[in-house]
């Protein structure tokens, strides 16, 4: 069976951002299950100029991820109750390539409750439980995709 692609998205461009070491984690648990090929998405990695869904916002290479995408997990710190703006910049440029794909989140907090040794089993284990539910909701929806007509995507 073809292995499902499942990348792991950054949710911040921030200097001296502590939620990366979190989106090393999650892609790597992610690496760990056989029908899973993943990759770090980093929004520092990619160019996104303007705001919106324009194709001049839009970067190729991450157009392409999302294109062939069958999931996504987002890892993403929380600022001021919601979500980081380069988050929903690199979200907003693909709109279509998301449809009847799921997602996966991971919140991240660098304050008191936010202090843990990622290298810790447990943090693993954590990881590794919506790994589970995401990639066998992946297959379903990416059987959706394949076998059953929708006018929201193409098989």
């Amino acid at each position: 069976m073809e292995k499902l692609f499942i990348p792991v998205l950054q949710g911040t461009t921030r200097q001296k951002r502590k939620s990366i070491y979190a989106a090393w984690l999650v892609e790597r648990v992610g690496k760990e299950f056989e029908e899973v090929k993943t990759v770090l998405v980093d929004p520092l990695d990619f160019n996104f100029p303007f705001d919106g869904n324009d194709p001049e916002g839009k970067d190729p290479r991450y157009s392409k991820i999302t294109k062939e995408a069958d999931g996504f997990f987002i890892v993403t710190p929380e600022y001021n109750h919601g979500y980081p703006g380069s988050l929903k910049r690199m979200l907003d440029s693909e709109l279509e390539n998301y449809i009847h794909k799921p997602v996966a989140f991971a919140g991240v907090s660098s304050g008191p409750w936010g202090k843990g040794n990622l290298l810790d089993e447990k943090y693993r284990e954590r990881v590794k439980r919506p790994w589970e539910e995401l990639i066998w909701m992946a297959k379903v929806l990416k059987s959706g995709r394949t076998n059953v007509k929708s006018k929201y995507h193409t098989t």
